[in-house]
């Protein structure tokens, strides 16, 4: 193989590379509206860490009184670090109440924008809807 074909071979990698991750992020009007504000209190069944966003599982009561499984999207977790959070600051069992926007097409998907403990500590979620307003 010619040294520039290699070049060719590694840019074009990079390239396939990039896309995918970019096109895996999503701009927070694509998928939340901010005109459909939600307040939900729950039990937290599930934390995940992990890059691009961090999310949290919480069961609570609908309307009708039905238990069901809510699934919030958070900040990264080196913006939530850098906001106060660690790995530890919610923990299954928690009971926690999320504001944020509710999903456009999932009636049970939000975007945090703050999470209340129970012992009433408040923590800013690092909203995408806030990065968004100041661009």
């Amino acid at each position: 193989m010619k040294p520039s074909w290699i070049l060719t071979v590694a840019a074009a990698g990079a390239v396939l590379l990039s896309t995918s991750s970019a096109s895996a992020h999503h701009s927070f009007a694509a998928e939340f509206d901010r005109n459909l504000p939600i307040t939900v209190t729950g039990t937290v069944t599930k934390v995940e860490w992990m890059n691009p966003h961090a999310r949290f599982y919480i069961d609570a009561q609908d309307e009708a009184g039905k238990t069901v499984n809510w699934d919030f999207e958070l900040a990264s977790p080196n913006g939530l670090m850098r906001r106060g959070w660690n790995r530890n600051s919610m923990k299954i069992g928690d009971v926690v109440t999320v504001t944020g926007s509710r999903a456009k097409n999932n009636p049970l998907v939000g975007n945090a924008s703050t999470v209340t403990l129970a012992t009433g500590k408040k923590l800013f979620a690092g909203s995408s809807a806030e990065n968004e307003a100041t661009q």
